[in-house]
């Protein structure tokens, strides 16, 4: 091996079109260097004669068929490229994944050079077959490489300099290679980035047409870049799951694919498929502004191949023939007008809307921030457990790296030990084959967390205590564990030590997991509603979100919300679609089912009852002054004693519970499951009346 580091030493080839001499970082002599030790145990020697025999005729063309989408998606690609680099001595070829020439074109002479060496279809060019070079060597790391000259293995091959970029498809497994070679003397330093280019746009074509009936997001810091090879683009489900990115994507949002593929369109950019929807409907949309939790903000235009029709709202826009409208035509008419986007809260600022308990909460949460503090959140299912977890994430200094949710009541125990540990790394057909990442490597530098750890299986709780204090991860199958660094945060709605007392959870488990413990209030315990629904129906439509009317407010507000911040979520996104371009939100845009539940809560709690007590009520001005007690015999106006208003029910209630507190607003809220300026607003309104 000194032979080889004496040439990646010394100065390398300058090309003829006069560019500097090929300067080579560290980190690639080292991935040079690794690759002749690896050809080395192979048994390969630099001076042999490398196989140059091609497939048979007739395995090339099973090869070729079973590559053919690869081939259709990168053949109009290639000739676009050798258009670029035609008549400097050079030539493009296109692998499959197991570095089998399936394609190439360039320049005659070259070709003819080329061919000695058995640059040319049919032949295979991984590094157990040719050693190092760009395509094998490529395939192996999984990243763009470059060779030069005598940093090829073999010295045949010692003429060539050659510049490989892999393909992969939308959720990264990787398709082939395509490689640029040539004539070391005639290099240019920027082959590679065409190279680079050439691959994304494969990659764009493949995922466009993987993806044609979904709906696909382009998006950049910059608006005019969208429709541009450097927008990124990612892949949204109908109910809002990220099914896939291209690198450019992956590159803005700083992300591992795995990474994203754990994201959802709400938790990512804050946004909804409805309100994406709504926005793009529109004739000559401008892009939607977005941001990151925290992070850096995007402009953002949508794509559907799907028509119109299938939207749940009328328009007036006018359809094709067939009642046929692309929404992304629309897309394409977007102006690359740059808008400036106000600054929004972001990581746990954002969870400040006006509730003390959860202000506290947050004072506290973030006291703990880069701490090494584990986290464990309590509250009922739908109370936005994982929005602080994300929040906390985002305001750490991992933020940068991925947040891994898992789902413990979601699968059995062999599934979700598959899903924590992975399975083993090794090498299939001279190729890395990265096997199954589990959730503790995925969320190696960021944060791992587990949604209803209690539900945990048995079995699997010691080895996660191992591994949480170990910080070290046995991959099944594998000869050495996998160091991590983890923030670890969980969340559950059961009581931790019940479960222990019955033997169903790890006392030692708990006790590692049991650092800052919070609980996320219930929406009926919070006093923000009003602001959290605002929130929601502004995520619907950045542009412009219609307003609750204050009546259905009122009666949002009196709701026990058994689903709590989940189901005013889903409540708020089907109203804004039913009410359309409405002004305001109404009891019409609801459901049925909700509407029949609030009538049944208003009659369970509108019991008649005695009084003699005064009430202390709040003003409009924060004042206060005594609200005349309703005292026995005595009724509130109505009609009829028999066919009394709801409102006057609603006052009769709380006037009973106030009576049986003796007149503590904070005891009396929690027993009526609304809020205390409920309360308030209801005995003013009645003193009003």
């Amino acid at each position: 091996m000194a032979t080889t580091r004496t040439t990646l030493n010394r100065p390398l080839f300058t090309g003829v079109t006069g560019v500097s001499a090929l300067r080579r970082q560290p980190a690639q002599v080292h991935v040079i260097e690794q690759s002749h030790q690896r050809c080395a145990a192979l048994g390969l020697t630099r001076i042999e004669r490398p196989d140059h025999e091609p497939l048979i005729r007739s395995d090339l063309a099973v090869a070729r068929e079973r590559n053919q989408r690869l081939y259709q998606h990168a053949a109009p690609v290639m000739e676009m490229l050798f258009e670029q680099i035609v008549n400097t001595e050079s030539m493009i070829v296109l692998t499959d994944a197991n570095g089998t020439i399936l394609h190439s074109v360039g320049d005659d002479d070259f070709l003819e050079r080329a061919a000695k060496v058995a640059l040319a279809p049919g032949v295979n060019w991984a590094e157990q077959s040719k050693g190092t070079n760009a395509v094998g060597t490529a395939l192996f790391e999984e990243r763009a490489t470059l060779v030069h000259a005598d940093e090829h293995f073999m010295h045949a091959n010692s003429f060539l300099t050659c510049s490989a970029v892999p393909i992969f498809d939308p959720r990264g497994k990787m398709l082939g290679v395509l490689d640029v070679s040539g004539d070391h003397r005639s290099y240019h330093q920027h082959t590679m980035g065409l190279v680079r280019m050439s691959a994304r746009m494969i990659e764009n074509h493949w995922l466009s047409d993987d993806y044609s009936d979904r709906l696909r997001l382009h998006f950049h810091s910059r608006p005019e870049f969208i429709g541009t090879l450097l927008e990124g683009i990612v892949v949204v489900s109908a109910d809002g799951k990220i099914l896939g990115a291209n690198r450019s994507a992956l590159d803005q949002l700083a992300m591992t694919g795995v990474a994203l593929r754990a994201q959802t369109l709400a938790s990512l950019f804050d946004t909804s498929v409805a309100a994406l929807h709504d926005h793009f409907r529109k004739p000559l949309p401008v892009p939607m502004r977005v941001q990151l939790h925290g992070g850096p903000q995007f402009h953002l235009s949508a794509r559907f191949d799907w028509a119109m029709r299938a939207f749940p709202r009328n328009t007036s826009t006018p359809f094709l023939a067939g009642g046929q409208r692309p929404l992304h035509e629309l897309a394409v008419q977007t102006p690359r007008i740059p808008v400036q986007a106000s600054p929004s809260p972001a990581g746990l600022d954002y969870l400040l809307t006006g509730d003390a308990q959860v202000d506290t909460l947050v004072q506290k949460v973030k006291r703990i921030i880069d701490r090494d503090v584990p986290l464990l959140i309590l509250g009922e299912p739908g109370t936005g457990k994982e929005l602080l977890a994300r929040a906390f994430h985002q305001d750490s200094n991992r933020a940068k790296q991925p947040f891994v949710a898992v789902r413990c009541a979601a699968m059995p125990a062999p599934q979700l030990e598959a899903e924590l540990f992975g399975s083993q790394i090794g090498q299939r057909k001279g190729v890395r084959h990265q096997g199954e990442v589990g959730s503790f490597v995925q969320a190696s530098g960021g944060t791992l967390f587990f949604d209803e750890i209690a539900d945990l299986p048995l079995v699997l709780q010691a080895p996660l205590l191992q591994v949480l204090t170990q910080r070290r991860v046995s991959v099944p199958g594998a000869t050495k564990g996998i160091a991590v660094d983890l923030a670890v945060i969980c969340a559950t709605r059961r009581d931790l030590r019940a479960l222990i007392d019955s033997g169903q959870f790890s006392e030692d488990l708990y006790f590692r997991l049991n650092g800052l413990v919070v609980r996320m209030p219930a929406l009926r315990e919070r006093t923000d509603l009003a602001a959290l629904a605002q929130r929601v129906l502004r995520a619907q439509n950045p542009q412009g979100a219609a307003e609750i009317c204050p009546s259905l407010l009122a009666r949002f507000e009196r709701h026990p919300w058994p689903g709590n911040l989940r189901q005013l979520t889903n409540v708020l996104r089907t109203a804004s679609l039913v009410a359309g371009d409405e002004a305001q939100i109404t009891a019409a845009h609801l459901s049925d089912d909700l509407l029949e539940d609030m009538k049944r809560v208003a009659a369970e709690a509108a019991e008649p009852f005695q009084t003699s007590t005064a009430t202390a009520v709040a003003d409009d001005d924060g004042s206060t002054e005594s609200a005349p007690p309703i005292t026995a015999g005595e009724s509130p106006p109505t009609v009829m004693a028999t066919e009394r208003t709801l409102q006057e029910l609603e006052v009769e209630a709380i006037n009973k519970v106030l009576v049986a507190t003796d007149g503590n607003i904070s005891e009396a809220s929690k027993r009526l499951g609304i809020s205390r300026n409920t309360i308030y607003r209801k005995l003013r309104w009645n003193r009003a009346g």
